[in-house]
């Protein structure tokens, strides 16, 4: 890989992971605030990515872009079941406990998908992942809490789908397209959703704006961005770099809503950086990337 295309690649997925770290902000300000119901949450989330891609799909095709589309059947469902279950979960779980337990699952997912298809850790790879680990598990210990056992299985579901449904981009020949394509193969499900829970969901000004801004930036923007990083990365690092999400999401919300810096932000934040760094350099000596 070329020193501009490590430039490109790294700033790519920072991008991505500010976009996991807003969804988290706003998931907070709207389902935390109860200014919007879970179900409410995930169709206006889902109907404005959908809106939002669509578009920007359309313009790709003005300019010329013809790249074809690589969809997986599987993709859409585990977009949908991520996004449900983890607004079910969210207003179950507290939040340290429902990132500990979602990132977690996504954590597990990756790395045990990976060691089915044949692949090995490196010695540096798994001590920089269970450095990270320990970092994040460090920053969300004091919210640990009694689990609901719904929300505890919802918050799993949506994990796993999550770990799926990123290893299922590392294939993507068109991370817009594809993205696009994902969020619009949700309408049915979708739609069946909307039927079922329509006289249940609870709407304000602020939770539908919020909704909005989730799906339309941080969810349909943020998502094609993620695609187009996991072309670059390997399911290790594709893996450990989300654990730095809780730590983006902790300091937006010290930017955001005041919250205050702490000694343990800052010590989870070395450690999960650190973690990182051990994965990246877990290959070197052998020359390899991958």
């Amino acid at each position: 890989m070329t020193h501009s295309s490590s430039v490109k690649l790294t700033l790519v997925t920072t991008l991505a992971l500010l976009a996991f770290a807003s969804n988290s902000v706003l998931c907070r300000l709207a389902l935390g605030d109860e200014a919007i119901d879970p179900v409410g949450f995930t169709v206006i989330r889902l109907l404005s990515a959908i809106t939002v891609l669509a578009a920007l799909r359309q313009l790709q095709r003005r300019r010329g872009e013809q790249t074809a589309p690589s969809p997986h059947w599987l993709a859409a469902p585990m977009l949908f079941i991520y996004a449900l279950t983890f607004s079910l979960a969210y207003v179950e779980l507290d939040t340290g406990l429902g990132a500990l337990v979602l990132f977690g699952a996504v954590q597990l997912t990756m790395i045990i998908a990976h060691r089915l298809a044949g692949h090995r850790l490196h010695i540096g790879e798994w001590l920089g992942l269970i450095t990270a680990f320990l970092g994040f598990v460090y920053l969300v210990l004091p919210q640990l809490g009694t689990p609901s056992l719904s929300g505890f299985i919802l918050m799993a579901a949506s994990g796993i789908a999550w770990g799926i449904y990123t290893l299922l981009g590392r294939h993507s020949t068109n991370p817009l397209a594809d993205t696009a394509g994902n969020f619009i193969r949700t309408l049915p499900f979708t739609a069946l959703l909307t039927l079922f829970y329509w006289q249940q969901i609870q709407l304000t000004p602020q939770g539908i704006v919020v909704a909005v801004t989730s799906g339309a930036i941080a969810s349909g923007i943020g998502y094609a961005i993620w695609y187009h990083a996991l072309t670059g990365l390997s399911v290790t690092r594709a893996a450990v770099v989300q654990l730095l999400v809780p730590v983006l999401a902790a300091i937006g919300g010290i930017v955001l809503l005041n919250e205050v810096l702490t000694v343990r932000l800052a010590v989870a934040s070395a450690l999960v950086l650190g973690g990182i760094l051990l994965v990246v350099m877990g290959r070197l000596p052998a020359g390899k990337r991958h």
